[in-house]
């Protein structure tokens, strides 16, 4: 199999974002030419308003989908308005996930409580709805990690499916997190040269239940940083899946697709 066969699912960017307004359309052919075939756009992290640019790029375009939520840096912005939003966004075939949402205890942009809100009422929605979720969780201390995985349980009831995306924590957590129903995304983190330890986390958890994605705009890989990030670019971090685990690539990008697919239940 060439290079050229490969086909891959970037499974969480953010097209719509202001970055890409000068030349989304060559975006989106730069990442069909590179063998991605499949984008999840998510509909969370710049503002309610992005909701309407996420599900119009889904409905136009072939292989996008989107997601519908509200990030934790704008927990404070969840309102019964926001939630009626997002869930009118949710009633489009094309948005088939919550999310990003999440905690986010580095940063804190919204304050504690709130975005403990915020995930617990989208994760209820998720629940209502029967939809996975795209999960984001950063904290310099273990705070944010445990009580995401409480509220999952709490609010989730069994009954929920979904993706820890951007992972860089440790393997441990990550196994705990696959028991509780989670798939884990990587992004271009896995590339850097100073991984902090997150290649041994990849090439131990089991491929059945990872994905690659790039978070562009942000996120850019190895060779790359400092630059804006695409969706082309999540072909890198599949490479360096691949080389970590031993494998060959097809079998990553084949692998990371379908587990792609399974989650949001996208056609083959």
């Amino acid at each position: 199999m060439s290079s050229d066969d490969f086909r891959w699912i970037d499974s969480h960017c953010h097209l719509t974002a202001p970055d890409f307004d000068a030349d989304r359309d060559q975006a989106l052919a730069r990442a069909r030419q590179a063998g991605v075939d499949v984008l999840l756009v998510i509909g969370s992290g710049y503002g309610l308003d992005d909701l309407a640019a996420v599900t119009a790029l889904a409905q136009r375009e072939q292989g996008i989908y989107a997601s519908a939520g509200v990030h934790p840096h704008d927990a404070r912005l969840w309102s019964p308005d926001a939630a009626d939003r997002v869930a009118s966004a949710l009633d489009d075939p094309r948005v088939v996930a919550v999310g990003e949402c999440g905690l986010d205890y580095w940063y804190e942009n919204s304050p504690r409580e709130e975005q403990r809100r915020a995930l617990a009422d989208q994760l209820a929605l998720a629940r209502e709805r029967d939809l996975p979720v795209s999960l984001h969780v950063r904290d310099r201390e273990d705070d944010a990690y445990e009580e995401l995985l409480e509220l999952w349980r709490s609010e989730g009831r069994g009954h929920l499916q979904g993706v820890l995306h951007c992972y860089t924590h440790t393997e441990s957590y990550a196994r705990r997190a696959l028991d509780l129903g989670l798939l884990i995304s990587f992004s271009g983190i896995l590339t850097f040269k100073r991984d902090r330890g997150l290649r041994e986390v990849a090439r131990a958890l089991p491929l059945s239940h990872l994905m690659v994605e790039t978070d562009a705009p942000l996120l850019a890989p190895e060779g790359h940083r400092g630059r804006r990030n695409e969706p082309a670019r999540v072909v890198q971090v599949g490479e360096v899946l691949a080389a970590t685990r031993g494998v060959p690539v097809d079998e990553v990008a084949a692998a990371t697709s379908a587990n792609a697919r399974r989650l949001f239940r996208l056609p083959d």
